[in-house]
């Protein structure tokens, strides 16, 4: 009786169990609101814990923005450390218009901006040779339809993840950040320049740059599997 009465229930569809997970995925985001509402709470009124509960949570995550940005472990570790200085100081201030780990991903790329900015000036590394050359008749010399999308759809193939963020990582430094904070951070260009201190003309013209040399990159390193 039981079974029968089992097998005589219609299955869920999938449209049914897409909407359960969807549901759940509801739930489960606003139940990291609810805990975010409160590690900020207590981030305000300077519960030790609450401080070390952030540090554990959003630590490595921080630590990885903060070495994309750097190129080195020792100015990376540096930024994360000036960058909590930083949150400490301001929670106070933190209407809690967007998410916490919103919130401290944006101070450590600003950290790690200024960080770049007070670098002892050294010449800059040319990027002429990573850049298309043209025949006489205006073309291309090589075709990289391929790899001239912008660099955060190139980080949505799986495959391809770690040898783009590699590539990002031997572009020069005003050229990478550049690409860093438009592609990847997804910043305006007028943010952009405002962080960098530069004009949005020259944005544009070092993010088209840096997207050609990227593309040079990425051809070089898969030519031999070509």
């Amino acid at each position: 009786m039981f079974s029968a009465d089992l097998a005589s229930r219609p299955r869920p569809s999938a449209s049914d169990a897409a909407t359960a997970h969807a549901g759940a995925a509801v739930v489960t985001a606003r139940s990291a609101a609810v805990e975010e509402t409160a590690l900020l709470a207590a981030l305000k009124t300077g519960d030790d814990w609450a401080f070390e509960t952030m540090i554990r949570l959003y630590g490595g995550r921080l630590l990885a923005v903060a070495r994309r940005f750097t190129r080195n472990e020792e100015d990376a570790k540096d930024v994360l450390q000036s960058a909590y200085l930083n949150a400490f100081r301001a929670v106070g201030e933190f209407e809690g218009n967007c998410l916490l780990s919103t919130w401290l991903h944006r101070i450590v790329v600003n950290t790690a901006l200024m960080k770049l900015r007070s670098r002892k000036r050294k010449p800059e590394e040319s990027i002429e040779m990573l850049l298309p050359s043209f025949q006489d008749d205006g073309h291309h010399v090589e075709q990289f339809s391929e790899w001239s999308a912008p660099a955060d759809a190139l980080l949505e193939r799986q495959q391809t993840r770690v040898t783009v963020r590699a590539c990002i990582q031997q572009l020069p430094d005003s050229y990478r950040v550049v690409l860093l904070l438009r592609d990847i951070e997804e910043r305006s260009t007028q943010e952009a320049a405002d962080a960098l201190g530069i004009t949005p003309t020259a944005v544009k013209v070092r993010l088209h740059r840096a997207r050609q040399a990227l593309s040079t990159l990425l051809r070089r390193q898969y030519a031999p599997s070509a």
